[in-house]
């Protein structure tokens, strides 16, 4: 791996690339005490760039007490022990029980090797474009949770490629990222697939799917296994002056519809997991006890946090499903 490299859509100047180039190779111990760096010459020449800009960057470095000059040698590396500190740019869709969950096994992980700044577009794209172009060039690794915003992955390409890893939602478009996602299509397929004897004994199955936050995933999951098993379904977008049909299950990935569903049932007497069933996605605590149970579709949020961190400290370029299961309570 070359010690100096150069982003061409990076905002960063060309010197301060060198010089994190410089910081990064001996954090990661690929440069040693007392090891010998490339020359000005050498690498103006290599990347067609003055001499006065690696000078510059040598000068910045020097001045830091990371390297050392020798009169008609050249530059040698005098400190492994300088305060240089990973700084990563961590961009959620919101802020949540799970994502909170995801954040704190992150952190965890990086273990104080790394200052984490977290940010939040809250499913604005402006607001998304806007935190993206401020950071760019002031991080060593940039980690987007893109969700399903549109024009999310043009803007993504504007930060420098090897330091971008992707969070729980990925696409097409973002399919050479390093990422930490969950496959929401298969998911929701395996899922109802392994709860399919239980959902067998009701007459629909319904997706309430609004559509703004949620995974486009999940609707591919669900039609597909509701196509292959000949069984009566339904999309709606909301759940609100709606009641509850006998013999439906509901499948919620929105924790305020499935708190509608759950009021609306007591106003019509109905009996969660007889006279109606629900799915809901995303585990936490609560749902082990509300109704006696929620049965859940949910990923290990804790595991995809500590994967991610794995990856960023290591320079990890992988693409890791971090897969969902069912969970089966009473309300199913």
């Amino acid at each position: 791996m070359k010690l100096i490299s150069f982003d061409p859509n990076s905002s960063l100047p060309k010197y301060r690339q060198i010089v994190l180039a410089i910081e990064i190779a001996i954090a990661e111990n690929r440069l040693q005490r007392n090891e010998k760096l490339p020359s000005i010459n050498k690498v103006s020449l290599e990347f067609s760039i003055s001499r006065d800009t690696v000078l510059l960057a040598y000068e910045e470095l020097k001045k830091r007490g990371i390297i050392y000059a020798i009169l008609g040698k050249g530059y040698y590396v005098k400190s492994v022990e300088f305060s240089f500190e990973q700084r990563i740019f961590l961009l959620f869709d919101e802020l949540n029980a799970f994502k909170e969950e995801i954040y704190n096994s992150f952190l965890k992980a990086i273990d104080n090797k790394a200052q984490v700044d977290i940010f939040f577009h809250h499913f604005n794209m402006e607001m998304f474009t806007k935190l993206v172009n401020e950071s760019n060039g002031n991080y060593s690794k940039y980690i987007i949770m893109p969700t399903n915003l549109v024009g999310a992955a043009a803007v993504i390409k504007t930060l420098p490629k090897q330091d971008v890893y992707i969070l729980d939602q990925t696409n097409v478009a973002l399919k050479d990222y390093p990422s930490v996602h969950q496959n929401f299509v298969k998911d929701l397929y395996t899922a109802l697939s392994k709860g399919k004897k239980l959902i067998d004994k009701y007459q629909k199955l319904l997706l309430i799917y609004p559509g703004d936050k949620e995974p486009v995933g999940m609707v591919e999951g669900f039609k597909l296994f509701c196509d292959e098993n000949a069984i009566p379904n339904e999309i709606i977008p909301n759940f609100e002056n709606q009641e509850i049909g006998e013999g439906n299950v509901y499948i919620i990935p929105n924790d305020t519809h499935l708190v509608q569903v759950i009021e609306q049932s007591k106003k019509q007497k109905l009996i969660l997991g007889t006279d109606f069933g629900i799915i809901s996605y995303n585990d936490i605590p609560l749902k082990k006890v509300v109704e006696n149970g929620i049965t859940t579709i949910s990923t290990n949020f804790s595991e995809m946090g500590k994967n991610l961190a794995t990856m960023v400290l290591n320079s990890q370029k992988k693409q890791i499903e971090n897969p969902s299961e069912l969970i089966i309570r009473n309300s199913l």
